[in-house]
């Protein structure tokens, strides 16, 4: 068996990677410390007057930067 370099691999090829291979603890683990890494953004508090218009503001823009 050869090793995987999950250093090596995007978080696209990685999530990829473990949902075919997902008794690999090992790439579980890279995944896990990837999305860990991830910066967390707020979008809006439970108690903001706005808080409707700015998740929704906030999954629009998620999908135009997908879709592009």
């Amino acid at each position: 068996m050869s090793l995987v370099n999950y250093d090596a691999m995007s978080n696209v090829e990685l999530k990829l990677y473990f949902l075919k291979h997902r008794g690999d603890r090992a790439a579980f683990q890279a995944y896990l410390d990837r999305i860990n890494q991830r910066p967390y953004r707020i979008i809006a508090r439970p108690d903001d007057p706005d808080f409707d218009e700015k998740v929704q503001a906030a999954i629009r823009q998620k999908l135009a930067k997908s879709n592009s």
